[in-house]
């Protein structure tokens, strides 16, 4: 039994010795040549994935350039250059509507023409269509038939028109206009042409037709209730015959500001206590039939490096020509004084929903010419109150 026990205790031992370098050789064998397939697998991934990307780069660039060809051909045909969407929208309206008003008015516009050196089509912001009509017997005057066509789509914006009859105030004050009427029609949403479909009315009378003007914006509403004026039309009043519709397509123009007032601001600079003080002393304003036996009150914003600062609200006083606030508001300057600021005064109809605007006038480094020189002014002369009369515009 001893004998037998040694025999199998050396076999064991031979087939371990055997055992052990056979095992370890395997092991470190399949590890390396896992190591390497590995290594080939991502080769041969970066390869194929580079490959990828530039035949996706070349097929982009053939289909641009395929693509593009076609639409130039196709929208443009002599011109050589793709329309912008805008044009290629208002062009496939009618024009009989646009020749109705060139006839009528006595113009030689051609909408659609284009200059022969450039070779460029005009930029269009869009047209509006509508219809006016002056009652002598009623002394009223009617507008009638909104339609916006060509404007741009963006998401799900809204538009509207604001409508306001200016009429010219003879004063000092150069371009001074009273706003007579002010209308909006109704919202409506996700329409490059809208009809709007609402009239207004306005009495009027004859010696008033001569001096008053018809400004009609279009408006862009977003998901933020932030209003973008697209553009503008004016009629003078005086074109119009008794008892004649005039039909008008007219193309939006660049929004332009009209002079309804002026206001006397005092600006106070206070670099130790790191504030400015803003005077809000005056006020004058036309006064129309519309605004009698109603307050008004001056809202101040002040904003620096574009960043803008709590508002300041005055108290309410009653609408006249002349206003008298004396009232002053402290506004926070950091350090060290940056003088890239700017002061917003605006004035509001007191109790009106949605709150009616009056007149605004800017101040600042950068704005025109007079609050720049008004800025100046209280710079060079630190804490010392300077006032200056500034337009009110709308």
């Amino acid at each position: 039994e001893e004998q037998d026990t040694i025999q199998k205790s050396s076999v064991m031992l031979d087939l371990h010795s055997l055992q052990m370098p056979f095992s370890n050789t395997w092991k470190y064998g399949i590890l390396a040549l896992a190591i390497l397939l590995l290594l080939v697998a991502l080769t041969i991934l970066i390869c194929q994935m580079c490959q990828l990307q530039k035949r996706n780069r070349t097929g982009k660039k053939k289909r641009c350039h395929s693509n593009g060809w076609v639409r130039i051909k196709a929208e443009n045909g002599i011109w050589g250059k793709k329309t912008p969407p805008l044009l290629h929208d208002t062009a496939k309206q009618s024009n009989a509507d646009i020749k109705a008003s060139t006839l009528m008015r006595g113009r030689t516009e051609d909408l659609s023409s284009v200059s022969s050196d450039s070779g460029l089509l005009p930029c269009s912001r869009g047209t509006l269509k509508f219809s006016l009509l002056y009652c002598r017997e009623r002394r009223e005057l009617l507008l009638t038939g909104l339609q916006a066509r060509g404007l741009p789509s963006r998401g799900c914006a809204e538009s509207a028109v604001r409508v306001r009859l200016l009429r010219q105030v003879p004063s000092h004050i150069p371009g001074l206009q009273c706003v007579v009427q002010e209308w909006q029609s109704q919202v409506l949403k996700n329409c490059s042409r809208p009809a709007f479909g609402d009239h207004f009315v306005c009495s009027l009378q004859d010696a008033e037709v001569e001096k008053s003007t018809l400004k009609l914006e279009v408006q862009r509403f977003d998901k933020y209730s932030r209003n973008t004026v697209l553009g503008e039309v004016r009629v003078t009043l005086s074109e119009l015959k008794a008892s004649q519709s005039l039909v008008l397509c007219e193309e939006l123009q660049e929004n332009t500001k009209d002079v309804v007032g002026e206001v006397l601001v005092s600006l106070k600079c206070l670099p130790i206590s790191q504030r400015i003080e803003v005077g809000l002393l005056k006020a004058k304003t036309t006064f129309p039939r519309s605004t009698a036996d109603k307050n008004v009150y001056a809202r101040i914003d002040f904003s620096c490096r574009s960043h803008r600062k709590k508002h300041q609200k005055s108290r309410p006083r009653a609408h006249t020509p002349l206003i008298i606030f004396n009232e002053t508001f402290l506004f926070h300057m950091p350090e060290p004084p940056v003088w890239d600021c700017t002061v917003l005064v605006s004035i509001y109809e007191a109790d009106s929903d949605p709150r009616h605007l009056l007149g605004q006038a800017t101040l600042g480094k950068r704005r025109a010419s007079e609050a720049a020189d008004h800025w100046d002014l209280m710079i060079k002369s630190i804490q010392q109150p300077v006032a200056k009369w500034h337009p009110l515009l709308i």
